[in-house]
């Protein structure tokens, strides 16, 4: 544990940093701030970061085979020319819960899109408002769960043949046997349960020896499980209590890159947490994670 290295890299302090996707072909960390509207590419190479405004909330942006990415910009699945910097709807979720918005998303091993939506602003009685959809290459929308608080963070095992989900309202990380030829989900269980102090679940991804890391919002760290028996294997402390995803990357996928928020803190704690909203780069850690995957569609 003492080779484990934190170190700030991507400077933005966004509002609600999220969604980190590792683009092998360009070698750069794509990832989004939803509340600040902006799709962010950062170039650990050169250090420099090229961003995009979005006209809404932005819940995640993932690589399109056929070039570019698809983000989810309020309720819209939208296209992304990030050369003319411009986006065109796709197609759009919910029509009858304006107040829901797109979360966290994406894609799986064959080319599927999964993404999930959640309340813009929490309202008293209006708990589980949300949904997780899948989009196939047809644009074909597919409802595979209602009644979801936020949905969030997702991720598949080696062999496709379980999915992990979270609705970090649950407090668990869940998992549920997974059919990547029609993206079927069923059997429903729990695979590990949020201890005191970890905060809730958001964003997570699965490393090459099949372990889970879990960013913990309000938790200020990024948790590893060993999913065979739940067992929490590392804690990576973070300096900024709001992280809120994590994704491997680098030239050999042995480097954690970990986004944050700096929304929902106040003046004291913005003072105490002056790297609130950046994205981290975590070196040292000994494992190494997977390639991410882009949508066909």
């Amino acid at each position: 544990m003492s080779s484990v290295k934190v170190d700030s890299v991507v400077k933005t302090s966004a509002l609600i940093g999220e969604g980190p996707v590792w683009e092998e072909s360009d070698q750069t960390l794509l990832f989004v701030d939803i509340a600040g509207q902006k799709i962010h590419r950062w170039s650990p190479t050169t250090n420099q970061i090229q961003s995009m405004e979005t006209a809404d909330t932005v819940g995640f942006a993932v690589p399109r085979r056929s070039g570019g990415y698809v983000a989810g910009v309020g309720r819209s699945i939208v296209a992304v020319d990030w050369s003319a910097q411009k986006v065109n709807s796709l197609v759009e979720v919910e029509k009858d819960k304006p107040n829901n918005r797109l979360n966290d998303g994406k894609a799986d091993p064959s080319g599927r899109l999964l993404t999930g939506t959640m309340l813009k602003n929490e309202q008293p009685g209006q708990q589980k408002q949300g949904a997780l959809f899948s989009v196939a290459s047809d644009l074909t929308v597919i409802k595979h769960l209602s009644k979801v608080d936020i949905s969030n963070g997702m991720d598949w095992s080696q062999d496709q043949k379980t999915f992990f989900y979270i609705d970090s309202l649950s407090l668990t990380v869940d998992a549920f046997d997974y059919d990547p030829n029609t993206g079927h989900i069923g059997n429903r269980r729990v695979v590990y349960h949020m201890e005191e102090g970890e905060g809730l679940p958001d964003g997570m991804t699965l490393d090459a020896e099949g372990h889970l890391w879990v960013a913990c919002y309000n938790g200020g760290r990024v948790i590893s499980i060993d999913l065979a028996t739940g067992v929490r294997l590392q804690t990576i402390s973070l300096p900024a209590t709001k992280t809120t995803s994590c994704c491997f990357g680098g030239p050999d996928y042995s480097e954690l890159y970990v986004t944050s928020a700096s929304l929902g803190l106040n003046q004291s704690e913005l003072r105490q947490q002056p790297l609130a909203g950046n994205t981290f780069r975590v070196t040292g850690l000994g494992v190494k994670g997977r390639p991410s995957h882009a949508f066909s569609g």
